[in-house]
């Protein structure tokens, strides 16, 4: 009798395909993210041969996206946000204006309204969740302060990125009646989205989600108590989107953040480590497999421009803010290196502004572009870091 079974094989396509491309490029002295990705272009409806389900990767990637912030969140926590709220707020929202000012220009460049400019360069603002936290892990400078201001910079983004999703569909509107009064109905009832989700996640979350840990961990049973974990995790960023309208990768993190403070934290973050770094993996395979190599043929200059604003204009901003703010050169270029890449808000901003006819479908094809040479060439940038950081002996803060 034949089955249908695309999960499972989109699934040991995707790992398959991943482990072969990750190890020779351990091989090559190469980043393993570049092997997953190519992997990715590989077993994507652009080239010939196997295809997997894209929908389908891109949701397991999602998982990974999930697990990693909420492991994230049980690392840090309320002190830890609050001590880089003068940096990371002011810092993410004027680098943001910035690269969307960039993005717009280079618009303009492609004969485009200011409009689809203004939404191409925000499409290019934030930095992928999966990447930067992956950097700086390997680096062993995830709990340090650059680490912790990087996490403060990409919590604002997420949430300017939160507020760009439900603000589009009034600006394809606005022609309708009394468009400025739709717009600030629509940013207020965000915005009190998200200050409810944070408070009951502060008020009765940090209160029962530690307690239903514990209660479980009493039973002794370790597949429990990982469940636990889970259904936290997941369940908690699944209600902060369907609920409150936050993003995944936001609920994720703050469900980790009130369980920080339990002595199971460590136990709850090394369960779920397994998971997080397969389903992580298939992130990086996913956004290889939206990736349409035919653009490079078509439009090599509006590719490399793409290109040098993520790479070169994202991280000269955030160098430069981060040492208007006082901090240290080291410091500094930490921060621009995490941020010199884009990701899954990039694709997910972009898929929403052509449904409405905001965006071409080239800049969808520009965006990915950026986004895989970005991600490819980020451990470079820390590489070069490492190196300059030798040779100047400059010790992480």
């Amino acid at each position: 009798m034949p089955h249908s079974l695309p999960l499972i094989t989109t699934l040991v396509g995707a790992l398959t395909m991943a482990f072969i491309f990750g190890m020779i490029a351990h091989r090559l002295r190469l980043s393993n993210m570049v092997g997953y990705l190519l992997a990715g272009v590989l077993i994507g409806p652009f080239t010939p041969g196997f295809v997997a389900d894209q929908a389908l990767a891109a949701e397991l990637a999602e998982l990974g996206v999930i697990l990693l912030m909420f492991g994230v969140g049980l690392h840090f926590s309320v002190k830890d946000l609050l001590s880089v709220k003068f940096i990371a707020s002011p810092g993410a929202i004027l680098q943001i204006v910035l690269a969307t000012l960039l993005g717009a220009l280079a618009g303009k460049l492609f004969g485009w309204s200011w409009t689809t400019g203004l939404v191409f360069g925000l499409s290019l603002s934030t930095a992928s969740t999966v990447v930067l936290l992956r950097a700086l892990e390997s680096k062993g400078l995830l709990m340090k302060r650059e680490g912790q201001i990087a996490i403060g910079w990409l919590i604002v983004e997420d949430l300017v990125m939160v507020l760009a999703l439900v603000l589009l569909p009034v600006l394809a509107h606005s022609g309708d009646a009394d468009p400025a009064f739709n717009l600030w109905q629509q940013l207020g009832v965000t915005l009190g989205k998200v200050f409810a989700f944070i408070v009951l996640m502060f008020v009765i979350g940090r209160r029962l989600i530690p307690l239903v840990l514990k209660h479980t961990a009493s039973t002794g049973s370790g597949e429990l108590f990982t469940l636990a974990v889970l259904v936290i995790a997941l369940g908690i960023a699944f209600g902060a989107v369907k609920l409150f309208g936050v993003s995944f990768a936001l609920g994720a993190f703050f469900a980790g953040v009130v369980l920080s403070g339990s002595e199971l934290s460590h136990k709850a973050a090394h369960d779920t480590l397994p998971l997080r770094d397969a389903f992580a993996v298939l992130f990086f395979v996913s956004v290889g497999m939206l990736f349409d190599p035919a653009i490079l043929l078509r439009a090599p200059l509006a590719v490399l421009l793409t290109v040098l604003i993520i790479i070169a204009g994202k991280s000269l901003a955030a160098y430069g803010l981060v040492r208007l703010f006082g901090y240290s050169n080291s410091v500094a270029l930490t921060i621009s290196a995490s941020l010199a890449q884009i990701g899954e808000f990039a694709f997910i901003l972009t898929g929403l502004a052509i449904y409405l006819k905001l965006l071409p479908n080239e800049a969808r094809d520009l965006v990915l572009a950026g986004a895989i040479f970005s991600i490819m060439l980020n451990p470079f940038l820390f590489g070069w870091l490492e190196k300059y950081r030798e040779k100047k002996q400059i010790p992480a803060e």
